[in-house]
């Protein structure tokens, strides 16, 4: 199976899209921190470069990538759903 997403950190909460996703597929990817492969079903359609969540996440909850919080939901975020800027506030700003 050819994987779709990039995971950064084993701690991560989302994927990075390497290839658009389209929302019901099954998709595997590669946790580039110890080699593993996780595999998700989207939710959405997932576009190249965006996020997918790998877990729930609750409205307010740090989202994290690179090991590390790169900002807060701003609503609840099921397993499988595009994050991004819809629901997603920035620690940057």
């Amino acid at each position: 199976m050819a994987v779709k997403f990039f995971v950064h950190h084993e701690k991560d909460t989302v994927g990075v899209a390497v290839a658009d996703i389209k929302a019901g597929e099954t998709v595997t990817g590669w946790v580039m921190d110890n080699d593993n492969e996780v595999t998700v079903t989207a939710l959405n359609d997932i576009p190249l470069g965006h996020k997918i969540a790998l877990c729930d996440i609750a409205a307010g909850d740090t989202v994290i990538k690179y090991g590390e919080s790169i900002g807060k939901s701003t609503q609840a975020i099921k397993k499988g759903e595009h994050v991004h800027i819809h629901n997603l506030k920035t620690a940057r700003w």
